[in-house]
């Protein structure tokens, strides 16, 4: 199994996550948010990643470090998980649609981090949590996951639907990108020999 632990904690956060990528969607989520605990149990559950996750932030200043360390740590566990990423299918893509919502995902688990955020909203929370900090989420999860990652919303009028549409986006797109390809023969792929 392609399974990791990762713990992280500092002055702001404490985090433990557990991680496989070979899992059938099972989740265990608590974060003190109650949205973003919705948010990962969407990826946990449409990339078919087995998720627990604990994490106890400074929640009395705000959601943000909650948020942004949550997206590191799950990037961690990821890449820690896909070890040499040999066998790989490397890159994944969505075009996810959610009610009146639209959202384009595509990854390159080419251990290069890179986000391409386009994403914008007409209100200023969702639950606890300052939309503005789901960039957060997403960059801290791209850089540590060592993945490429382009998220853009395309059509969408509630916000919900929107950030739902991005975590189920990634779900979709990472579930491709680290599926094992039986035609790679276990090879890294790249014609570099390494990611």
């Amino acid at each position: 199994m392609r399974s990791a632990r990762v713990e992280r904690t500092t002055a702001e956060t404490e985090i433990a996550v557990e991680l496989n990528l070979d899992g059938e969607g099972t989740c265990r989520i608590d974060t003190g948010l109650g949205f973003l605990d919705h948010m990962l149990a969407q990826l946990g559950k449409h990339a078919l990643i087995d998720l627990d996750l604990r994490a106890r932030g400074d929640l009395h200043v705000d959601a943000h470090h909650t948020v942004e360390d949550t997206g590191i740590a799950v990037g961690q566990a990821v890449s820690q998980a896909l070890g040499g990423r040999k066998g790989i299918r490397r890159y994944g893509h969505a075009l996810l649609p959610m009610d009146e919502t639209l959202t384009q995902v595509a990854i390159d688990l080419s251990n290069r981090p890179y986000l391409v955020w386009h994403v914008s909203f007409t209100r200023d929370k969702l639950g606890d949590i300052d939309t503005e900090t789901f960039r957060e989420w997403f960059q801290g999860f791209a850089q540590h996951a060592g993945a490429t990652l382009h998220v853009r919303n395309l059509d969408g009028l509630n916000n919900h639907h929107i950030v739902e549409s991005c975590y189920k986006g990634l779900a979709h797109s990472l579930r491709d990108a680290a599926a094992i390809d039986p035609r790679a023969g276990g090879a890294v792929p790249s014609t570099k020999g390494s990611l």
